[in-house]
């Protein structure tokens, strides 16, 4: 019983752990981004917003969409910087042990992100790509800030473009890695740009009102720039893509079917005898179960497979340097576009320089919710998913202001009771044991 109560006694209380929380080691204002972070993306799951228009701040809920998983990808860089030393490049020899951290901290919240995804609600999950640019980072550890910066804003001014040629001259190129790397929701070729940027930003000293004031003002400069630049070159833009619409539309397409090809049979004049029908979400569809040799024209399919066109003649109808320009002009979320990282990526680290100057010693206190949620970001996401499979059923959609609202208030008032009574998130346990485990091997 004297042991036991011994252990008891060394326990951390409550005010011990809120303590840690909103004092010097620890990083409130970066938590406190994390915390926005999540809730933005919790907004863009289950929000009812619209297109955001700057001069109407009543339309500003809509800047969720796209822009909070990009500043939570920035602050995965700033978290890679603050894990492998702060504003200190690590030394060789530690490198070993860094990396393989990084690995299984990177391994295990890919995993985390399976299991969410597993859950089937429909939300492009990000903790896949989260645990991805742990691994992602592992060449550039050593890099000063400016040199970070530098491939950062390369990646950002030249991959969108890059990644819209190759698109378009991969004709019928598909794969999981393909969408992974190049093409997905997530295209870790892009999303590179905004680690490297948090990692830049991590290299800094944090702590200083020298670096705050110059995190926004950057940001808001290369915001404005993205941003500003798109409000400019979007009418010329749509016009472009239009005409390239139009001329599909109007046939300039090199491939056509035969004027003799039919395809299709008037409803009235089906006969159902000897079909098997079947009802799913989509209508009822019938089929023949034991389908006779069909009679298309011999003729007919060697025509049509002399019209079929070769490689060259889709490239040219892919219209490359249309995509190429609509990379470096467009500014949608979620697009990959040269001028949405700009935007986006400089809004990010505007954001996070904000919360470096507003969170500061004298005012912690009052941001020790939203810092406790963001002490334990994975914990609130998949704990968001969760709640979006269990609200919405297999539908998993959800499309509410209110259920923003509460699920944002659940997620705020759980982790900061778990923060005070139980301290890290358990997802957050999880990745740190698998980290110290791995970087055991070294």
């Amino acid at each position: 019983m004297t042991i036991l109560h011994h252990r008891l006694r060394d326990l951390p209380t409550p005010l011990h752990r809120a303590r840690t929380l909103v004092r010097p080691p620890r990083l409130t204002a970066v938590d406190v981004a994390r915390a926005i972070a999540v809730l933005g993306m919790v907004g863009a799951h289950v929000g009812s917003t619209g297109e955001p228009s700057w001069t109407d701040p009543s339309s500003w809920d809509g800047l969720v969409h796209g822009r909070s998983s990009v500043l939570f990808a920035v602050l995965a860089g700033v978290s890679v910087a603050l894990l492998t030393g702060r504003t200190h490049r690590p030394e060789p020899a530690d490198l070993p042990a860094l990396r393989l951290s990084l690995v299984g901290r990177g391994a295990a919240i890919f995993v985390v992100g399976l299991v969410v995804e597993l859950l089937g609600t429909g939300v492009a999950v990000i903790l896949t790509l989260y645990g991805l640019l742990y691994v992602a980072a592992l060449p550039f550890l050593r890099w000063r800030a400016s040199r970070l910066l530098a491939a950062a804003l390369a990646l950002a001014v030249a991959g969108p473009p890059l990644l819209a040629a190759l698109h378009a001259v991969a004709i019928g190129a598909y794969g999981p890695g393909i969408d992974l790397a190049l093409f997905g929701v997530y295209p870790i070729t892009v999303w590179l740009a905004f680690l490297l940027a948090g990692m830049a930003l991590g290299r800094c000293d944090l702590t200083r009102l020298r670096t705050a004031l110059l995190a926004l003002a950057v940001g808001a400069a290369v915001s404005a720039i993205g941003y500003g630049t798109a409000t400019a070159v979007g009418p010329a833009l749509d016009r472009l893509q239009e005409r390239s619409w139009a001329e599909e539309e109007s046939g300039s397409s090199s491939y056509s079917l035969p004027d003799d090809y039919e395809s299709g049979v008037p409803g009235e004049d089906v006969d159902l005898d000897g079909l098997v029908c079947d009802v799913d979400a989509y209508g009822a569809y019938c089929y023949d179960p034991d389908p006779e040799p069909t009679d298309l024209d011999d003729g007919a399919s060697a025509s049509v497979a002399e019209e079929a066109p070769g490689y060259l003649a889709q490239v040219r109808d892919a219209h490359v340097g249309t995509a190429v320009l609509v990379a470096l002009g467009s500014d949608d979320p979620h697009s990959g576009g040269t001028l949405e990282v700009l935007g986006s990526g400089g809004l990010a680290v505007g954001i996070i320089g904000l919360l470096l100057l507003v969170v500061r010693r004298v005012v912690r206190w009052p941001f020790l919710p939203l810092a406790a949620l963001g002490s334990m970001p994975l914990t609130a996401y998949a704990a968001h998913v969760l709640a979006i499979r269990v609200i919405a059923g297999t539908d998993g959609y959800l499309e509410s202001n209110a259920v923003w609202g509460w699920l944002s208030l659940g997620l705020v008032v759980g982790c900061t009771v778990w923060a005070l009574l139980l301290g890290r998130g358990p997802l957050e346990r999880l990745v740190a044991r698998v980290a110290r485990a791995t970087a055991r091997h070294a």
